[in-house]
This record gives structure tokens, sequence and C-alpha cells, in this order.
């Protein structure tokens, strides 16, 4: 399922400082915040319909997985677009990498990576074997998946930065998947009820992370998420279900020094 995105003009009126990239101390941070998810995973439910969930919802109940990080996974790759593609030649809903991988996973045509459900049920028997790999640790776990296991040693306590923020990344859409508790939602409500804006895009992937933060420090209201596009493109991305949300949501971005059209 495609879901349309406008783009909108962003004009910057006032300067925003962008942090350093995460370092050691924050790594920690979130090896115990995965740990902590960890704990109750198979209780916790998804606050949206996603689309495909029906794969998702066989694949966790087949690999014995949280449905909810798989969708997080999910969400973070591809924002479930079932056809993406990226640069370095991974597809589909998980952005499963060919040949390699993919072949490993027993699929032996890229089209194959199109199908939904395959795609799923690939992505995740990858990501339990790299939660076997490391032992239930699932921020090395989400690092490797990303950047490899060969580059993640088993029980580091630190890695590469490239792959901690993949961990933080993941981490992030996870709570989208999960409510966050932001807004009390419907019971089933479809993941395409919210509209989405593009804001701005980024060439690093600290530097998107950092305007959300400090957006949603000016203005707690906004619902904001980052996406990495492609190799060196990261989207931040805001969302609203409402005219009278998206009129609030301006009214917040101008006070921190941003207008939209």
């Amino acid at each position: 399922m495609m879901r349309t995105v406008t783009m909108v003009a962003v004009c910057v009126l006032l300067p925003v400082v962008f942090s350093a990239p995460a370092g050691a101390t924050s790594q920690s941070a979130l090896a115990d915040a995965w740990a902590g998810y960890s704990r109750d995973a198979a209780t916790r439910s998804p606050a949206y319909s996603f689309p495909y969930q029906h794969c998702f919802d066989e694949s966790a109940r087949r690999h014995d997985m949280p449905v909810t990080l798989l969708l997080a996974v999910a969400r973070g790759e591809s924002d479930f677009n079932v056809t993406a593609r990226s640069k370095a030649d991974a597809h589909g809903l998980m952005q499963i990498l060919w040949p390699g991988t993919a072949r490993d996973l027993g699929f032996s045509r890229v089209s194959e990576l199109y199908e939904p459900c395959r795609n799923v049920d690939a992505g995740t028997r990858y990501l339990k074997q790299m939660m076997q790999r490391y032992d239930g640790d699932l921020h090395l776990a989400l690092a490797a998946y990303n950047y490899g296991p060969r580059r993640i040693p088993v029980g580091a306590d630190s890695i590469p930065k490239g792959a901690a923020w993949y961990s933080g990344y993941i981490y992030r859409h996870l709570g989208y998947v999960l409510g966050d508790g932001s807004r009390d939602l419907p019971s089933g409500t479809p993941y395409d009820a919210d509209r989405k804006i593009i804001l701005v895009e980024f060439a690093a992937p600290y530097r998107a992370e950092a305007f959300v933060e400090t957006m949603e420090a000016a203005s707690p209201q906004l619902r904001l998420d980052w996406f990495r596009v492609d190799a060196g493109k990261f989207r931040v991305v805001m969302s609203y279900s409402s005219d009278a949300e998206l009129a609030a949501a301006r009214t917040g971005l101008a006070r921190s020094g941003f207008e939209i059209d």
C-alpha cells in the first residue's frame, strides 16, 4: 500500500543548534531501553492497524517475535512501501539486501522480495537469527540487522556510531507503533488515517534527529518523525489527523522559526 505524502515549502527563520552524534553513554541508555521493552514486549499491542498487518501478525506468531518490533523495523526501513528499493540494493518492506542476504533467506529472484508476506517473514527470520546470535540483546541485534553481524561483536559494550543510530532510529519508530502515550487512539485506528507533511531533509541522521528533538522540546504537541530515505538522505515528516491539529502545528513550528505553506 503506497501512501501519499505532501511536500511543502519550509522557511527557516531562526538558527537551530544541532547536537553531536550519539556516544557511548547514550548507547548504554539505549541498550537499557531495549532491554526494558523486551521484558514485556509480548504484552504490547500496536496502536494502529498497519498496512499488511496480517503478514506481520502471522510472522510474529510463526517465529515467536513481538509484532510491535517487526512493525517498528518495517516503518523505519520502508514506511510500509512494499516496492521500496535503496541504492544499496535492499528491497521491500523489511529492506532485504540482494543478493547475499536475500539468497540466504531463500529468494531466487529480486521480484520475490516485493511479495509482502514473504518479505516480512524473511525479515523476521533474519532478525530472529540476530537476536539468537546476541543472546536476546535487541540493541546489538538491530545494529547487526542494519550493519551486518560481522561488524558487531557479540557482547560489545560500544558499537560503531552508524550502527548505534540505527538502533535508536528503530526505537523511535517503536514509540510510534506503540502509540507512545501522545494520543488516545480508538482500537484499530488505520495507519493511513494520519496525513503527513515533509518538512526538511538532511544529509546526516544525527542532524535529522537533533532537529526533531529541538522542535519537539519547543512545541511538545508536534508529532514529528524522521525517516532514512536512502544513503545520505534523512527526511523529517510531521503527522496530523485534522485541520485543527495542522493549524496548531503551524503555530508551534512558527514559534521555533519555521513556516510551512
